[in-house]
């Protein structure tokens, strides 16, 4: 008995046909619909901090950036509650939750580096020279030579 494949289909067709992926790119859709409209009502610089993440029993749950963006957000809610009621999709909205969800950028997780001036990198060598303790010494050491430029 050898398996044979089904035939190849076009991604649209798949989408419109097979129903889990229909169900799927159905919710999609229904979730970028939403995004829209609460984009409508929210300021121009918390559209890009802001997602429709669900909506369901009444509630709409937020994903927001950072707890900044959330505060914010906090403080208008009740506005925006009653802005997205008047909508036709929202009529039975009774809580809006907002949830912190820091984007995941190429900027996450970089190391920052810190400089020293020559005179505390100079301080600091001095205090080493005076430890006895190895491991404590070696550490004022690395940091001593964090200065801006390195002197002998």
């Amino acid at each position: 008995m050898t398996f044979r494949p089904l035939p190849a289909q076009a991604p649209a067709t798949l989408l419109r046909e097979a129903k889990p992926l229909k169900a799927l790119f159905g919710q999609a859709q229904r979730l970028t619909n939403l995004q829209r409209l609460v984009e409508s009502q929210l300021q121009p610089a918390a559209r890009e901090h802001c997602h429709v993440a669900s909506w369901r029993d009444g509630c709409l749950l937020l994903i927001v950036t950072d707890g900044h963006w959330a505060t914010r957000l906090r403080y208008q809610q009740r506005r925006l509650q009653r802005q997205l009621q008047a909508l036709e999709e929202f009529a039975t909205l009774t809580k809006i939750l907002f949830k912190v969800q820091p984007s995941t950028g190429p900027n996450r997780g970089t190391v920052r580096s810190v400089r020293l001036s020559n005179s505390a990198a100079q301080s600091i060598q001095a205090t080493a020279e005076g430890i006895s303790d190895p491991g404590l010494k070696a550490a004022l050491e690395r940091l001593a030579s964090r200065s801006d430029s390195q002197t002998p």
